[in-house]
């Protein structure tokens, strides 16, 4: 397992989504990576798993749950 970027909270994640590696956050976009990743049968969710771990998979949901948050208006 590799460990996870050291990524403290959502203000970095979400810098390094869209500024480092120039993902727009866009409602279609998280939609789609939040049901990937909460798929416990979707390869790239086990090979995220397998590379970073349970823990850091939780964190980041989180975090694409406040980013969908965020585009629909209700900020957390």
């Amino acid at each position: 397992m590799t460990t996870p970027l050291s990524l403290r909270n959502y203000k970095e994640w979400k810098h390094c989504i869209t500024q480092l590696c120039r993902i727009p956050l866009t409602l279609p976009y998280v939609e789609t990576r939040l049901a990937a990743l909460q798929d416990p049968r979707d390869h790239t969710t086990q090979r995220f798993i397998e590379t970073w771990g349970k823990g850091h998979l939780a964190q980041v949901i989180e975090w694409f749950r406040l980013a969908r948050a965020e585009l629909k208006g209700n900020p957390q």
